[in-house]
């Protein structure tokens, strides 16, 4: 749609939105003339869709090369970003029915309730909640646990996203990020999560009924995860292993700086936070033929060393 509407057809809905006349014009359209319509809205609304919604999101997944532009979004960010357009397409062609001197303007006001609209009657026709909450049963179940709570209310969000995590049915890494920043305790393997999600799963199927319709039914719905590739086939090795574990490492460090933001706004000691969290994170990483315990324990205990980190650590943080 981006490359075959011309500026006509942008002129064209301005002037339809000027008169007020551009929902009346879709509603009346033939498929020939309505495609031109949306072609114009679409190329109206699409970059305050992208400036608007979709580049402060992926800042919020710390999706920073999806941030760049439409070029690099990856392709389930690209599909909320065209499913979020298509949203406000459809809603300025119901709902301009007065004149609109400022069409830009107009659709900026309308992002948020178009796309939450959308967004909520996607997932009310999976079966999935369209407000995820805690109910207080499932509250008291789970002992009131803060982050097991937040852990459910993720459950009922995932089940209603059409993405997929991978070959995974649950997105844990995610959820280790979050949980870092709820507890302040970092992550240290996928084990602890599973248990908790089973946790969460099993408090849920104290209602049966309620878990089949919000849980398993929308679940269902997602398209089957891709297939692991058999044991006895070599793997594809797309980039060095370096690059592996640059890419284990950096996560490991943003995971490492949540976990120290949380302790310090509870006002924990720079050095404390610092010792603990990192130790625990990096605990098992070291340089190359270099024992971890060692290399870890030297560097933490080097008092002038320790200072430095935390002096890093503060100035990344903005404090």
């Amino acid at each position: 749609m981006l490359d075959t509407t011309g500026p006509a057809d942008v002129a064209g809905v301005r002037r339809l939105a000027r008169d007020g006349l551009l929902a009346g014009s879709a509603a009346a359209a033939r498929p020939r003339a309505l495609a031109r319509l949306r072609g114009g809205v679409y190329t109206v609304a699409w970059p305050l869709v992208f400036t608007r919604i979709t580049k402060p999101l992926e800042h919020r997944r710390r999706h920073a090369d999806c941030a760049r532009g439409l070029p690099w979004l990856r392709p389930d960010c690209l599909d909320g970003f065209h499913d979020d357009v298509e949203a406000v397409v459809e809603h300025a062609l119901r709902r301009a029915t007065d004149p609109i001197e400022n069409l830009e303007g107009w659709l900026a006001t309308r992002l948020t309730p178009a796309t939450v609209d959308a967004h909520r009657r996607r997932r009310g026709e999976i079966g999935a909640l369209q407000r995820p909450r805690l109910p207080a049963w499932l509250g008291d179940a789970l002992g009131g646990d803060p982050w097991l709570c937040d852990l459910a209310v993720q459950v009922l969000v995932w089940v209603g996203v059409p993405a997929t995590a991978g070959a995974e049915l649950w997105p844990l890494d995610g959820w280790a990020a979050r949980r870092t920043e709820i507890t302040g305790e970092p992550v240290a393997g996928r084990e602890l999560l599973d248990r908790e999600v089973e946790q969460v799963l099993t408090a849920m199927r104290t209602r049966p009924a309620w878990h089949t319709a919000h849980v398993e039914r929308p679940l269902g719905r997602k398209q089957a995860p891709v297939a692991p590739t058999p044991a006895d086939f070599p793997a594809l090795e797309l980039v060095g292993a370096h690059e592996l574990a640059d890419a284990r490492l950096a996560g490991l460090a943003e995971q490492a700086l949540q976990a120290i933001e949380t302790r310090l706004n509870r006002g924990e000691d720079p050095a404390a936070a610092v010792t603990a969290v990192i130790g625990t994170v990096f605990g098992e990483q070291s340089p190359d033929d270099v024992p971890s315990d060692d290399w870890l324990a030297a560097a933490l205990a080097d008092q002038e060393r320790l200072a430095g980190i935390v002096e890093t650590v503060l100035a990344v943080l903005g404090r």
